[in-house]
């Protein structure tokens, strides 16, 4: 998100004029499923939490509004061209493969779990937190992170609750808690066995500070049930991801 802050048209090409191109080739190629991969940051700040799918959307960054002008026009051209569409909000995605087969292999990733893993395996000097002066218990960002591989039975589970006639819906995608950065770095350092360097900055534009998904809805409408609802397990395994990487730049 604070990527987005410093490049917004560069977001809104993207996430906002590229997913309007491809709504509409999709309406005239007679598609009938959509499914959109939106982003928990269009409620930017929440004023409760956990936040639901009905609650106020008011992005704090170009990349929730990118993001939120896309639902818009997916809800809209549904109205109007019957295109019938799951909408989901992805809360903080973390992890990767249990099997090792794949992972986050970006480079310069800014995702905490990555830092803090390169960070644990010396790929990094030190993992900077960024605001300490939030009101949570301990002053840093709160967040709600979710396996990718639950997130990718969201996104199967969805297919199949609109194959099967379920109406358009926007759905979270989370766990319904949350932990804060110190408490993500902690588990790294306990999972890894590493305590590696840590510093303190200030805040960075676009960060809201506690944003957790209420879930239930999601739970109900596709039956979804997460298999991996584990800090502990979702680090230990971009951890796994981490070292089989290295391996492989060699």
């Amino acid at each position: 998100m604070p990527d987005s802050v410093r490049d917004p048209l560069g977001y809104y090409r993207n996430n906002t004029v590229n997913s309007r191109a491809l709504i509409e080739t999709a309406i005239k190629g007679g598609v009938r499923h959509f499914i959109f991969s939106s982003t928990a940051a269009v409620y930017g700040n929440p004023a409760r939490v956990p936040v639901g799918e009905d609650d106020a959307t008011v992005p704090m960054s170009p990349y929730g509004s990118s993001k939120l002008m896309t639902e818009i026009m997916l809800r809209d051209a549904g109205a109007a061209h019957g295109l019938r569409h799951v909408i989901l909000r992805y809360f903080n995605v973390a992890g990767a493969d249990p099997r090792g087969r794949t992972g986050q292999s970006t480079k310069g990733a800014t995702h905490l779990i990555k830092v803090a893993v390169e960070t644990a395996l010396g790929r990094r000097p030190k993992i900077d937190v960024f605001g300490t002066d939030y009101e949570t218990a301990d002053g840093t960002c709160i967040r709600d992170y979710i396996h990718v591989s639950d997130l990718v039975r969201a996104h199967s589970d969805a297919l199949t609750y609109l194959r099967g006639g379920g109406a358009s819906a926007v759905l979270n995608c989370g766990y319904g808690r949350g932990f804060s950065v110190l408490e993500v770095i902690d588990t790294v350092k306990r999972v890894s066995g590493v305590d590696f360097k840590v510093e303190f900055a200030g805040r960075r534009a676009g960060d809201p500070a506690r944003i957790v998904a209420a879930s239930d809805r999601i739970r109900s409408a596709l039956a979804w049930r997460p298999q991996f609802d584990d800090l502990q397990t979702i680090v230990g395994h971009a951890l796994a991801w981490e070292r089989k990487l290295g391996t492989r730049n060699r």
